[in-house]
């Protein structure tokens, strides 16, 4: 399929939040009217207003023009992965009498646990794979639970229930109990986020719990960030299947945004190339991202991921990253290369900008293969030290790449991203292709997001024939994608999985489908 993109004639921005950079572009309809890139500022939100800005300045139109604005940012990224701005969670379990045996946070690293508290409780509840109730729900348990979550200062909840993803009942009726107790508590239920497997399921409650006051804090910052612009159009985030969240769902939902990054990357190499398939990698100021495009969105990843150390089983694209950048740092006489990145304080500490470190950028422009900043303060450079590190770095892009492939049949490279320049356009045995406006693919790929809905079920075929099964999945999708604001004109499915599961009676199959569609607020295909 190929991407597509709003109606012609309406304008819409895009803006990726990067490490060192905040990428914007501005877009009517498929055509890129101006793209910019900005430091990324330590609060962020200074970044971001300054790309509004200058993206709107660059492409001459004003505020009240722009019909809509979609973000990606990697601030609750970052907060997993360093262990900050964590909120502690109460978890509730509604599986007894089963799943003693392995307890909430099982297998989570311990400086996780450290930085985020779980209070869990394990009580009655859940159901079978079949929609059968496990037990009865546990009322009282749940409301002793939520006055002891209250006693503790708890304001962010988590309910996993076995099965919950089939049947959501008793979570909502856990929910209801919850708020009774805890009224303004910020509530995750498990079902509305992971597949099959409770405790991934579970894992990924807690953590989307955890950021709770966080994605409210950085939903409202964008707010004011496109008020002070402006702009009155709405704004959503972008999630890690290259598809939209609005900003209400983003404030219950942070957790989907986690490696938007990448697949905005991904999208936007896709859509700027023409191609369905293709090997991309974009490089940004810190790592380099690889990816798989099939069918014009990120191959997903088959195996259940870890955020932060913690093993969780929502969607998530298959990427593979390594530590060079435009901002990695060499040591050691070139000896090291990465993974540490001055970031966003590139043109302050790179030597090319007359700072005192060397940076995978300073290497690019002595080996001329990019002009940034000021060639002659790298001129002195050793020959030996720059052609040495220089083939390096494009040897860690080239073994990245081979190791995202499939099978051996050629494929092309797209090269996205600001840090694009590092490899003066050359790669070893690839196919290299630079995407018109490649070094804000990441924006372009926010911009021309759409809505997805997914539907994963497990189903009795002994009760219904395959093909009606896979009719009602499709069904449900299609809806959850309509409620997350998609034209119903223009969704379509793009992934049916269907695999039997004969360790289950009654011929279960599982069924996953995943449909995409334009955004209905800024109108149809173009």
């Amino acid at each position: 399929m190929t991407p597509r993109t709003a109606a012609t004639g309406l304008l819409r921005i895009g803006i990726d939040v990067g490490g060192t950079n905040t990428d914007a572009v501005l877009m009517r309809g498929r055509e890129v009217l101006h793209g910019c890139k900005t430091t990324t500022t330590a609060d962020v939100m200074t970044g971001v207003l300054q790309a509004l800005r200058s993206v709107m300045t660059g492409a001459a139109v004003q505020p009240a023009e722009v019909r809509a604005v979609m973000i990606g940012t990697t601030q609750f990224t970052n907060a997993l992965v360093e262990r900050q701005r964590l909120a502690p969670v109460g978890l509730l379990r509604l599986a007894l009498p089963a799943t003693r045996g392995v307890l909430p946070t099982a297998g989570w690293p311990e400086d996780m646990r450290a930085a985020l508290p779980v209070h869990w409780r394990l009580v009655a509840g859940g159901h079978e794979y079949d929609g059968r109730e496990l037990a009865p729900l546990d009322h009282a348990a749940i409301a002793q639970a939520a006055q002891a979550f209250g006693a503790a200062g708890i304001a962010d909840v988590a309910i996993a229930g076995v099965f919950s993803f089939l049947d959501d009942r008793h979570e909502r009726e856990a929910e209801d109990i919850v708020r009774q107790h805890l009224p303004g508590v910020r509530v995750t239920r498990a079902s509305r986020l992971g597949r099959v497997g409770l405790l991934e399921r579970e894992n990924a409650a807690i953590l989307n719990a955890s950021l709770g006051p966080l994605g409210e804090k950085v939903v409202a910052a964008f707010a004011q960030a496109l008020a002070q612009s402006g702009i009155a159009a709405p704004f959503y985030l972008t999630q890690n299947d290259g598809t939209l969240l609005s900003a209400a769902d983003a404030v219950r939902l942070p957790v989907l945004t986690v490696a938007s990054g990448p697949t905005n990357s991904m999208r936007g190499a896709a859509f700027l190339s023409g191609l369905r398939d293709a090997l991309v990698v974009d490089i940004g100021g810190t790592t380099s991202d690889v990816g798989m495009l099939q069918a014009g969105f990120p191959r997903p990843s088959g195996v259940a991921v870890e955020v932060g150390g913690v093993r969780t089983n929502f969607r998530m694209p298959d990427v593979l990253s390594i530590g060079l950048g435009g901002g990695t740092v060499i040591t050691g006489e070139g000896s090291t290369i990465g993974p540490q990145s001055v970031g966003y304080r590139l043109t302050s500490e790179a030597l090319i900008f007359g700072g005192s470190t060397l940076t995978a950028s300073d290497i690019a422009v002595a080996a001329g293969a990019a002009r940034l900043g000021d060639p002659q303060r790298v001129a002195g450079l050793d020959r030996s030290l720059v052609d040495r590190c220089h083939a390096r770095m494009r040897a860690m892009v080239s073994a990245a790449v081979e190791r995202m492939r499939t099978s051996p049949q050629p494929l092309p490279v797209l090269i996205v991203g600001g840090g694009s320049i590092l490899l003066g356009g050359e790669l070893p045995g690839a196919d290299l292709r630079l995407p018109p406006h490649h070094g804000v693919a990441n924006a372009v790929g926010a911009a021309m997001a759409q809505v997805s809905g997914e539907a994963d079920r497990i189903v009795r075929i002994a009760d219904t024939t395959r093909e009606a099964a896979i009719e009602g999945v499709c069904g449900e999708a299609v809806q959850l994608a309509i409620q997350g604001g998609a034209d119903p004109a223009t969704v379509e499915t793009i992934d049916i999985e269907d695999v039997p599961l004969s360790y289950l009676p009654g011929q279960a199959t599982r069924i996953r489908v995943r449909v995409v569609g334009d955004l209905a607020a800024i109108g149809g295909a173009a």
